[in-house]
């Protein structure tokens, strides 16, 4: 199930996906469930394995960006100068679709996000297999993005044909998304923060980039995109999101059997566990799904997460915290 990436199993992984079968792959945001973006059938796939709602749009992972022209009929002169930026990296275009790209991907919207991973075992598998794939977080919809190929085989297991393990990602965490489909109305709109934050963007094409509230994802003004439920990246271990100075407290009421995530040193008071965290925000977003599925394992009362600063640079922990607190604690999914 979990195969080394080899010629030999890039060449059958790439085999997989031309017969419509799930290929779980490693990126350097997570791990991506994949199928063939232009099969209707593989896509579907995605969807029942996940239990993901079918009008949740799927990102389309393509080998270079050269192949933007094959997936967006709209391509403008921001979406080249990010792509000479950023790609191969963890950024998501949302662009006007193809009329070809099917329905089942974009969640029967006019758009499509689009991007070229920075991973050589993702490249090479794209690369192999000569399409874009549609590859999103390989994990029960709603739970924690897994950040290694044990933690897709421990979550999907037999459900996906083969998953191709390449070590622990650099980033951890999801892809920044840059709505770039309504320039003219609204400018340019991040809809998911991720480790592209605003300034590197304003650097590249001369226009900061607004920050679309949760909320308003979901509603006619922006389009649906992946990660953007308010309920989102959640353990089941019910997950409280704690200012710095109320984390002594919030622990002395939570009892010994919670567990921390702290960027500061333990306390002195009982608890189950206690991680220290990195104390920068790259670093705490590479730990930060891992750190979240161990201590879920353990069977604590509670995770208590000390709040990082409200600063720039941290925009994208925090939303993944905040969809966490407010998604955890439940047995389905949400």
């Amino acid at each position: 199930m979990i195969q080394n990436p080899t010629p030999e199993s890039l060449a059958r992984a790439a085999a997989l996906l031309r017969a419509g079968e799930l290929v779980a792959l490693p990126t350097e945001t997570v791990y991506g469930l994949g199928a063939d973006a232009a099969n209707p059938q593989a896509a579907a796939k995605i969807f029942a394995a996940k239990g993901r709602p079918a009008d949740h749009p799927l990102i389309v992972h393509l080998a270079d960006a050269e192949a933007l022209t094959d997936w967006a009929r709209e391509i403008p002169k921001e979406a080249i100068a990010l792509a000479r930026a950023f790609w191969p990296g963890p950024l998501t275009l949302i662009l006007k679709k193809e009329a070809d790209v099917p329905d089942v991907v974009t969640g029967g919207q006019d758009t499509v996000g689009l991007r070229v991973p920075d991973h050589p075992v993702a490249l090479a598998l794209l690369r192999a297999f000569g399409g874009g794939i549609a590859a999103p977080s390989a994990n029960r919809f709603g739970r924690i993005s897994p950040t290694t190929a044990q933690h897709v085989f421990d979550e999907l297991g037999e459900s996906v044909a083969m998953i191709l393990d390449g070590g622990a990602c650099n980033v951890g965490i999801e892809s920044t998304i840059l709505d770039l489909s309504r320039l003219s109305e609204a400018g340019p709109v991040i809809l998911r923060p991720g480790a592209i934050g605003p300034d590197a963007i304003a650097a590249v094409i001369g226009r900061r980039p607004a920050m679309r509230a949760p909320a308003a994802a979901h509603t006619g003004d922006a389009p649906r995109v992946s990660g953007s439920l308010a309920a989102h990246y959640a353990p089941r271990t019910p997950l409280a999101l704690v200012a710095s100075e109320a984390l002594e407290s919030a622990l002395a009421s939570a009892g010994p059997e919670a567990a921390v995530i702290a960027r500061r040193t333990a306390s002195t008071l009982a608890h189950r566990v206690w991680i220290q965290a990195p104390a920068s925000a790259a670093g705490f977003a590479h730990d930060l799904y891992a750190n979240l599925r161990a201590l879920d394992a353990l069977g604590a009362s509670q995770i208590l997460v000390e709040a990082p600063p409200a600063e720039a640079g941290w925009e994208a922990v925090l939303d993944r915290l905040g969809r966490a607190a407010v998604g955890s604690g439940e047995d389905d999914e949400t």
